[in-house]
């Protein structure tokens, strides 16, 4: 899995006073978990852009000014309700021989024959995955072969079994489907009335 890297700044203080001259020189208040004790420190907004505001996922090195750089994933961050800035985040450090979970995007291959013959729709129900694996396991994205579904059909998280992670979802889980469009249901519909209507105005005539 590709790593993004953010550089950050030890926090003495960690107050509220602290934190607010933080966000106020445009920094994010950070605390990293899993080590020995909680780590504080801070880190600028626009580093984060290519960690958050992105629908693949990465892992994060943590590279501080004392030379020191951790392994860590995202796991919480907060936004303001009104501006969407960024006022806090958690990290949580990695283990090489510890296992994590983290969600995964999936990634559709192939062509539907339901779509492309059948006028049917392709339905993603699950854009992301909860998998838990070893840190070194961790794939960029899932891959989910569409290439047999026809119209009706469904993609189940008991064909993505891997040897390399656990999906953290019960084996019936859909992943994606084919279901038809409302215009073909609109179509059918639309014949069964003229079925019947005919039908009723033969039986009129009789």
């Amino acid at each position: 899995m590709k790593s993004i890297t953010i550089n950050g700044s030890k926090r003495e203080s960690v107050g509220k006073v602290a934190t607010k001259a933080v966000r106020n020189a445009g920094g994010v208040p950070c605390v990293l978990y899993g080590g020995e004790q909680p780590l504080h420190f801070s880190a600028k907004e626009l580093d984060f852009s290519k960690l958050v505001y992105t629908p693949n996922a990465h892992t994060v090195v943590i590279a501080l000014e004392d030379g020191t750089k951790v392994d860590a994933i995202l796991q919480d961050i907060q936004f303001h309700p009104v501006t969407d800035k960024i006022l806090h985040v958690d990290f949580y450090q990695l283990h090489p021989g510890k296992e994590i979970s983290m969600n995964i995007p999936v990634q559709l291959e192939g062509a539907a024959p339901g779509v492309l013959n059948s006028g049917g729709v392709l339905r993603l129900n699950k854009r992301k995955l909860r998998v838990r694996s070893l840190p070194a396991n961790l794939p960029d994205f899932i891959t989910v072969d569409i290439s047999g579904l026809e119209m009706g059909n469904k993609f189940y998280t008991a064909e993505l079994k891997n040897d390399s992670y656990t999906l953290l979802h019960p084996d019936n889980t859909v992943v994606c489907q084919v279901k038809a469009s409302r215009a073909s249901i609109k179509a059918v519909e639309s014949a069964d009335d003229t079925a019947g209507n005919e039908a009723a105005e033969a039986e009129a005539t009789e």
